[in-house]
């Protein structure tokens, strides 16, 4: 459905490195960067995309990622808490959102909650 996600944030370099940590144990990479921008997502492939906020403040906004399994959702969650997120839901089975929905939440520094997900 999705081609690609921006998120406007207030210090692009601190959530550059936030994002690299938080997505790594998902298999995402750092890509393009560039003064106004830095990209994540597959190698040669970014899909989600930080920009400077205009004025300096985040819009805040829900993402969630695809994990591979249970223990990429628990290394994303221990990753973004190191990184200095908020946590905003622990690791563990959502059965209201699907008898296999396992998740974890995180707040990053702009307010955003971004999510890591597995359904297997």
């Amino acid at each position: 459905m999705f081609d690609h996600l921006g998120l406007r944030v207030r210090d692009l370099d601190a959530s550059a490195r936030f994002y690299e940590a938080v997505l790594k144990p998902l298999g995402h990479v750092a890509g393009a960067r560039g003064e106004t921008y830095a990209g994540f997502g597959p190698a040669d492939a970014p899909a989600l995309w930080l920009h400077p906020a205009p004025g300096g403040s985040g819009a805040g906004c829900h993402v969630a990622f695809t994990a591979r399994n249970r223990a990429a959702v628990d290394a994303f969650h221990a990753a973004g808490l190191k990184a200095g997120a908020r946590d905003n839901g622990a690791p563990g089975l959502r059965p209201d959102y699907g008898p296999t929905y396992y998740a974890a939440f995180l707040i990053d520094g702009d307010g955003n909650n971004i999510e890591a997900v597995c359904t297997a």
